[in-house]
This record gives C-alpha cells, sequence and structure tokens, in this order.
C-alpha cells in the first residue's frame, strides 16, 4: 500500500477535506502526520489545544485513511527551551546547540525525559483509541543533523553513571582503556571526563564507550515512549522513521522493541553525498545509484525481522543535498516499487503538498506549493497506486542464499581510529554489496551473531569487533565465508589480539596480520593470481599456510582460501572486488548473472522484478512474461515476471 507525509496545520482548514479525497483516489491509505506539531498541541506550557488535530484525524478517517500519528518531540517549542535551557544538545566545540531549527536536545537530559514522558503520555491518552489511528511513529529520524554525540553536563553526568554499572570499579576502567598509557588514570568515575576538547586524540577505547553510551539512550528513550504507547494503544503498531546510512547509533536493538523500523528514502540526496568519484556522481545523479535504496531495503528488514516500511520516498527534486537536480522521469514509480520488491509493507512520499515556506520550501511534494495540483513525482505515484489496484497482493518473501554481516560497532571503531583518512567502513560494507548485485544475487543484512543457517554465501566486509556469539555464529556456518580487511582486529575494549588479528577467526582463517599499510591516493599495489586487480587504500602483511589466490606485487598474500573460509587482506578495486565475490559464489554453488552496471533484479516469492537505472534498454530473459512492464526494459523502467521452474 501507498502513504503519504501530510500537515494540516501547514494549510487550510478548508483544504482538508479535499486533500484527504485526493489521497484515497489515487490509492493512498495511510497518512503520517504530527511529528512537529507540539507547539501547536501545546503553545503554553500545560496549556492544550487538541480542537485542530481532532478535527483533521475525523477528516482522514472518513475518507476512509488510515492515520500514523507521531510523537512530537523532534521539535520542543520555544517556552520548554526557554524554560528548561538544560535540554539542548552542546557540539564536539564545546558550544550549545540552540532553537530555531528541529532535534534540538540531548537524550541525557533528565528534564527531556519528564517532558517526553508527559507529551507522549498526554496524546496516546487522547488518540490511543481513536479508529482513525491505525499506528504510531516514536519521534522522527533519531540523530539528524549530527545529535546523538552530544558533550555537555548532562552527557557526563549520565555517561559516568553507564560507565559505573559498565565497570563497577575505576580498576576495571583503567584496565579496559589501558589508561596507564599517557598518565590516563582516574581513582573515581567522578574523574572521568568527555572524550572532547583534547590537545590531541582522546582515548580510542574512551571514545568507543561514550558511543555506545550515546547509542543507549537513544534506545532507551525511544524504548520509553514505546511503553507507553502499548499502555494507552493497544492493537496499534510503533514503528519510528530511521536515515539511510546513518550510524551515529545501532539500530538493532530499537527492531527489539518496535513493531518494524521504517526509513527515509532519498536516493538522488544520497548519491550526492556519498563519497562516489566524480564520474559516479555524474553518472547517478539523476536517478541515483543502483544500489543506494535496495541496501537500506534490506537492512531495515534485518532489523523489523522481515517487516519494514519506508516512511518518506523521494518525490522529486529535495533541497538539502549539495546539489539537487530533479529525478529523471519514471525514477519515482522504479523507487517505489523497487521497495515493494524488497519486502516494504507500505511506500510513504514526503510529503503531499510542497510546502511554500521555511527551511524545506524547495523541497518537491507529491502536489506544487499551495495547489490542488499534483507534481510530475505525484502523477508517477498515482500511477504505482493503479498499478498495484490492478496486480492485487504481492507474494511473500522468502530468505535469501547471501547474507551480509552488517555491525554499527565496526563502523565507529574505524571511524575512531581509521589508520588510513580513506578507510571508510560504511563504503567497504556498500562496495561488497553492490558487487552482489552486480552478479543477480539477493541479498540479507545481517546482525552479527545472528544465525547463519541456510544461507550459502556469508560475507564479513569487516567486522573488526568479533562476539563471542558472532564466532559462534560463523562457526556454525554451513556454507562459504568470505572475510574482509580489518575483521577481528581488535577486542572488545578497542586493543589489538592478543594472538594478533583476525583474533577469534585465527583458526578459522588459517592466518595472521604481522602489519599493516594505509596506501596514500597514488599509490597502490597490483595483485595478480587467480584473483586479480589492485589493492588501494589498504594492505595487510600476512603470515599464512592457507592458499593464495592472489599476490600483491611483493609477493605476499593479498586474497587467501581456507576451506570454506575466504579473506581479503586489502581494499580492493572493482575488479578484485568482483573476481572474489564471483569465486566466492562459484564455491557456494549459487547461480550468478553478469549484469550491466545500470540493471538490477529482485525476487519476491515466484515474481522476479528488473529495474533499469538507465541509460540502455535491456532484453528481459528468455521465456519471461511480464505481469508489468515490456520485454525490452527501457531506460528508467522495470518490468515484473514470474520465475520459471528452478
Amino acid at each position: 500500500m501507498l502513504g503519504v507525509c501530510y500537515y494540516p496545520e501547514h494549510w487550510p482548514e478548508s483544504w482538508w477535506a479535499e486533500d484527504a479525497r485526493r489521497m484515497k483516489a489515487m490509492g493512498i491509505g495511510f497518512v503520517r502526520i504530527g511529528e512537529f506539531a507540539w507547539s501547536r498541541m501545546e503553545p503554553q506550557a500545560g496549556v492544550f489545544d487538541w480542537g485542530w488535530l481532532d478535527r483533521a484525524l475525523d477528516v482522514l478517517h472518513a475518507a476512509g485513511l488510515k492515520v500514523v500519528l507521531c510523537t512530537p518531540t523532534t521539535a520542543p517549542p520555544k517556552w520548554l527551551v526557554d524554560a528548561h535551557p538544560d535540554i539542548l544538545p552542546v557540539g564536539p566545540d564545546g558550544m550549545v546547540r540552540g532553537f530555531g531549527s528541529r532535534r534540538h536536545y540531548t537524550f541525557s537530559s533528565a528534564t527531556y525525559l519528564l517532558e517526553s514522558r508527559r507529551i507522549t503520555e498526554a496524546i496516546a491518552l487522547r488518540y490511543g483509541k481513536h479508529p482513525g489511528v491505525a499506528g504510531w511513529q516514536t519521534d522522527n529520524e533519531y540523530g539528524c543533523h549530527d545529535t546523538v554525540m552530544s558533550y555537555g553536563p548532562e552527557d557526563l553526568r549520565e555517561f559516568r553513571q553507564w560507565l559505573r554499572r559498565q565497570y563497577q570499579s575505576p580498576d576495571q576502567l583503567n584496565e579496559a582503556w589501558g589508561n596507564v598509557f599517557w598518565s590516563m588514570e582516574v581513582q573515581s568515575f567522578d574523574q572521568v571526563s568527555l572524550p572532547n576538547l583534547t590537545v590531541t586524540e582522546a582515548n580510542p577505547a574512551a571514545q568507543l564507550d561514550f558511543r555506545r553510551f550515546q547509542s543507549s539512550q537513544v534506545a532507551a528513550y525511544d524504548k520509553m515512549q514505546v511503553d507507553i504507547l502499548r499502555a494507552h494503544s493497544p492493537g496499534r503498531f510503533i514503528t519510528h522513521n530511521m536515515m539511510g546510512f546513518f550510524t551515529e547509533y545501532d539500530h538493532w536493538p530499537l527492531g527489539e522493541h518496535l513493531d518494524f523500523p521504517s526509513w527515509d528514502a532519498y536516493p538522488v540526496g544520497f548519491t550526492e553525498r556519498l563519497p562516489f568519484s566524480e564520474e559516479e556522481h555524474v553518472r547517478w545523479a539523476e536517478t541515483a545509484h543502483p544500489d543506494i535504496s535496495p541496501f537500506n531495503h534490506d537492512l531495515y528488514r534485518a532489523i523489523g525481522k522481515g517487516r519494514f516500511w519506508v516512511m518518506e520516498q523521494q518525490p522529486g527534486p529535495v533541497n538539502w543535498a549539495p546539489w539537487n537536480p530533479v529525478p529523471k522521469p519514471g525514477m519515482v514509480r522504479l523507487w517505489t516499487w523497487e521497495a515493494l520488491a524488497h519486502g516494504a509493507e507500505v511506500v510513504s512520499y514526503f510529503r503531499w503538498r510542497q510546502a511554500p515556506f521555511a527551511q524545506e520550501q524547495m523541497h518537491a511534494g507529491l502536489n506544487l506549493p499551495g495547489l490542488h495540483e499534483l507534481s510530475p513525482g505525484g502523477k508517477e505515484a498515482r500511477q504505482v497506486g493503479e498499478e498495484l489496484a490492478r496486480l492485487g497482493a504481492l507474494p511473500k518473501s522468502g530468505q535469501g542464499d547471501v547474507a551480509l554481516v552488517y555491525d554499527y560497532e565496526a563502523q565507529w571503531v574505524l571511524d575512531i581510529q581509521p589508520q588510513g583518512k580513506d578507510f571508510r567502513h560504511g563504503e567497504l560494507c556498500f562496495r561488497f554489496y553492490e558487487a552482489l548485485r552486480r552478479l543477480g544475487l539477493d541479498v540479507d543484512i545481517v546482525r552479527p551473531g545472528a544465525s547463519l543457517k541456510g544461507y550459502k554465501l556469508v560475507v564479513a566486509p569487516s567486522l573488526p569487533i568479533v562476539s563471542e556469539a558472532a564466532e559462534r555464529a560463523f562457526a556454525a556456518a554451513e556454507g562459504v565465508l568470505m572475510f574482509g580487511p580489518r575483521s577481528g582486529s581488535k577486542t572488545r575494549h578497542y586493543q589489538i589480539p592478543g594472538n594478533l588479528p583476525p583474533g577469534p577467526l585465527q583458526k578459522q582463517l588459517g592466518l595472521r596480520v604481522i602489519e599493516v599499510s594505509s596506501l596514500r591516493p597514488g599509490l597502490s599495489s597490483k595483485v595478480t593470481g587467480a584473483i586479480s586487480g589492485t589493492a588501494t587504500r589498504w594492505a595487510e602483511h600476512l603470515e599464512t599456510g592457507a592458499k593464495v589466490l592472489g599476490k600483491f606485487a611483493d609477493g605476499k598474500p593479498a586474497v587467501v582460501q581456507n576451506g570454506q573460509c575466504f579473506y581479503l587482506a586489502c581494499w580492493p578495486d572493482e575488479k578484485l572486488l568482483q573476481g572474489l565475490i564471483g569465486r566466492a559464489a562459484k564455491a557456494a554453488k549459487l547461480k550468478t548473472l553478469a549484469l550491466p552496471p545500470h540493471i538490477r533484479l529482485r525476487r519476491r516469492g515466484d515474481w522476479v522484478f528488473a529495474f533499469n537505472y538507465g541509460p540502455k534498454a535491456w532484453p528481459l530473459p528468455k521465456g519471461a512474461k511480464p505481469l508489468l512492464g515490456s520485454k525490452t526494459l527501457k531506460a528508467q523502467e522495470l518490468a515484473i515476471w514470474k520465475a520459471g521452474p528452478g
């Protein structure tokens, strides 16, 4: 089903009924409202104005629409900030971040926790059993605008309490952090400082624990709201809209208490922001890179244990990227169907109507600003609504053959001490995912330590800390395993393992990492052998008795195989990575395809979806009878057909 984000408080009340009628007519079933409306709900402390929201809910419900109602905590009103400035976050530079936009609070503020409880309970008590409310969204985009990491007095107080629970004594903390180095030892938890404003690099173990602490604050804050909503609004789902490629907090724990996660898909905006080459930026500027949305679809489907929504789908040009091109005709429709192909239950567009005022006035909507007139993206959304009505229910998705292990802590570890300026964990994971999809493979993303049963190929692009649960899961895996550089390179307390990297994976992989070298731009090493290409950015010197599949120019092993396990000891170029993925897939007995760079496939049950990001047409496989689309897949088009036997 389709959905849309709507802001009744932005528009004349006389427009609401017509907006609702038009939403229903174009196939929209869900409407999200309320996430930024605290100042309208409670214009003064303790003085509520529910009338406008009562009427808005009644209008939407009367039109047959289901409402996703939000808690409004993402934007505390001015009267609250003035009364309690301690709720404001503090940047790493020590400066207070002020009122005037959104997300101006720290998760560690005891005052804000109480205020959030109060407004969440108030809205839940009033609307928890409203027949039009189908579900809830907590807050909005936790951490957006770099607001997870706050460095104020509230954060310091709570961090010290968190450390007391983790370590029990200063001696244990000193041991874990290696505080004997540089005379950093503390005699009490009250002597612990925040890991900012230091003369040079702060202790990496302290930085990692501070990230863990702040991440746990996000999860606890969200669960507080979830518990209140469950108590007062039984039978309604609860979700939170997360963001693509956002790693400041660990998203896996939120999946444990939400009914399912949602995420906000802005593929063209993300393409502009991600560290692609200039050639790639230009190539994909008006369509987005073909794996940007799918990577996040597969991630959030995993976090939701098979369920997820797209709460905000890009409907046209956005306003927040360095450049904001208009997507090519057909892309809004393609992105919508692609989300459904990857298992999305609902795709909801942001927003119903373009706002002609304030910070997001250059962000497109399904309607032109201030008018009852569909935008180009709105017309494509209407087309999807018609196609969904014609095709009916989609088949259920099953487990894929390939698992990619993704860990938020790995991102933190490699951000804290990258050792090479351009070693970016997220980029490496994305390139592994891209290489798998270029072979026509469906990918499930899995949490470290999750069961790997049934997967023919398991890929861990880089997993610096291998937990005991992850070690057990890898040992029990039945399929082929492939690990990327820096796997097993750190202990939980950010130290080099006593037996050297890859630490707990050493026996399984049959190797030790003796030295590492970060390679500046322009410095690389050719890799030759059964697998060939070029190592850039990073190279490891291995001591191994495993089978060598590729060697660096100096003769040292670059790619090795130990039984069913592969290890890549460098940052690979496209040729090297594609060759390694192909060899591992062959060892796993997977059926692969050599897809053009602009074509992607995805299976959902017995339906096969094909997506063309352009520019050239692509013929569907022989025998394919399209349920949607044609046998020749044109640029920015999609096709669906039923898979044949086998």
